[in-house]
């Protein structure tokens, strides 16, 4: 996996605003147990000038499985008003079924 995450770094080099390329670097850090770096960049995405949905979902997981309750749940409830003023029911109704096991 090492191989992919240094592809990922390189190609972020030439065009480091790329979402989905940050997105997979992130979870390439998840896999790695890098999970700070990771919710970090998953952040990064969430405060874009247009939020990448995937990133709530993702970043309010990865927070769940390390016993951070709140913060999964306050990503969450974010994740589920950008979804929804992004027309992604579908993302909304993910991360709903979430925050309702952890509330």
């Amino acid at each position: 996996m090492k191989l992919r995450r240094e592809k990922l770094e390189s190609m972020l080099v030439d065009d480091p605003g790329d979402q989905t390329l940050r997105y997979m670097l992130a979870m390439e850090l998840e896999k790695a147990a890098e999970h700070d770096r990771s919710i970090d960049m998953l952040q990064q995405l969430m405060d874009d000038e247009l939020p990448y949905v995937p990133a709530f979902l993702m970043a309010g997981q990865q927070l769940a499985r390390l016993q951070r309750n709140d913060a999964a749940v306050d990503v969450y409830r974010s994740g589920i008003q950008q979804a929804k003023q992004q027309n992604d029911p579908h993302a909304a109704g993910e991360m709903e079924q979430f925050l309702a096991e952890l509330t």
